[in-house]
């Protein structure tokens, strides 16, 4: 399952760039793939839940690993809407980087991590 979550992550950060990129230039097709990027915002949500429930207890750092996910989403579509509005996404850039890097230190740190060779 944490393989699906990661793959599902990496699709995410990919169809982001691809429509920001999209949403810069206007393009027509940027709503739709906009749409595609929220579908995967809620497959990340689904995986991400499913592996909580795999542990018989939770411990605080995994529902501090969650919200830092959710505060990924979340500024991930604060930087579409700045874009979309024309406006400065400085601000949420910087929110998307901290959550992220949270997000990341705290998904490899956590023994339910990704450890490959394991």
């Amino acid at each position: 399952m944490t393989h699906a979550h990661i793959t599902t992550w990496v699709i995410a950060f990919i169809l982001f760039f691809v429509s920001l990129s999209m949403q810069k230039a206007r393009s027509p097709k940027a709503k739709m793939m906009q749409m595609i990027l929220r579908l995967f915002y809620l497959l990340i949500i689904a995986t991400g839940a499913m592996l909580l429930h795999m542990l018989a207890t939770l411990p605080p750092l995994y529902i501090v690993k969650a919200a830092a996910g959710l505060w990924v989403i979340g500024a991930m579509e604060m930087v579409m809407a700045s874009v979309k509005k024309g406006k400065s996404a400085r601000i949420a850039w910087v929110q998307l980087a901290i959550a992220f890097l949270l997000a990341l230190y705290l998904g490899l740190k956590l023994p339910l991590g990704f450890h490959p060779f394991a």
